[in-house]
């Protein structure tokens, strides 16, 4: 088991999609309310197909059903909010469940011969999404060994800002400390990203109904 993070239950639970979600905010875990989008929307499109643009709000966080059963009834990629300079935080704490009917795969619509992963995610304020010039080091995933494989169940995880990074072309924080660093000062946007570990944020869907409801979500 990854010391990274664990899976606290491995049940299943029927569910069904559906459900239309009609809010944008959510608990974090210290209490402050925040607006959360599906995408990533660039130049007007949006790029997680078949998905509302907000989670749905619940008591404890909020939620998302899992597009599917095929790869063409769409795909999630991102489920971001907005944030300030992380200059001075330590790193991200992430808590969050997934309930699915038995059998369920999720499934990469980019490499389905992988598993599916959830990474963290961070992007500088005013990226432009064209990874050149200084966009070469505006977004970066977690640290490949802390991606985390979507499975039913509740998974926990805490990624600090000293690990090694990946930046969105591929490069990382121990090649490149000062460009990490100077994107820390910079945060525009917070999040997670769905797909493998080839494609931190292309796109998940599952091969029957599940839902994904985030717990806690904390800069620390």
């Amino acid at each position: 088991m990854n010391r990274r993070h664990f899976l606290a239950s491995t049940g299943s639970a029927a569910i069904a999609l559906g459900v239309a979600p009609s809010l944008a905010l959510a608990q974090g875990g210290r209490g402050y309310a925040y607006d959360w989008e599906i995408g990533p929307v660039i130049r007007g499109r949006n790029y997680s197909v078949g998905m509302p643009p907000h989670p749905a709000v619940t008591g404890d966080g909020w939620y998302f059903d899992f597009p599917g059963p095929r790869r063409r009834d769409g795909h999630v990629h991102y489920i971001t909010r907005q944030s300030g300079p992380l200059d001075r935080a330590r790193g991200i704490r992430i808590r969050f469940r997934i309930d699915a009917r038995g059998g369920a795969r999720f499934v990469p619509q980019e490499h389905p011969n992988l598993p599916a992963m959830l990474s963290l995610y961070l992007q500088e304020n005013e990226d432009d999404w064209s990874g050149r010039g200084r966009g070469e080091f505006s977004r970066w995933y977690s640290p490949t060994d802390a991606l985390i494989e979507l499975t039913p169940g509740v998974h926990e995880a805490t990624v600090m800002f000293d690990e090694n990074w990946i930046s969105v072309m591929g490069s990382n924080r121990n090649r490149n400390p000062r460009e990490f660093s100077d994107m820390l000062a910079r945060v525009g946007t917070v999040g997670m990203t769905f797909g493998s570990v080839r494609a931190r944020g292309h796109g998940v869907y599952a091969t029957a109904p599940a839902r994904f409801e985030l717990l806690d979500f904390d800069i620390i």
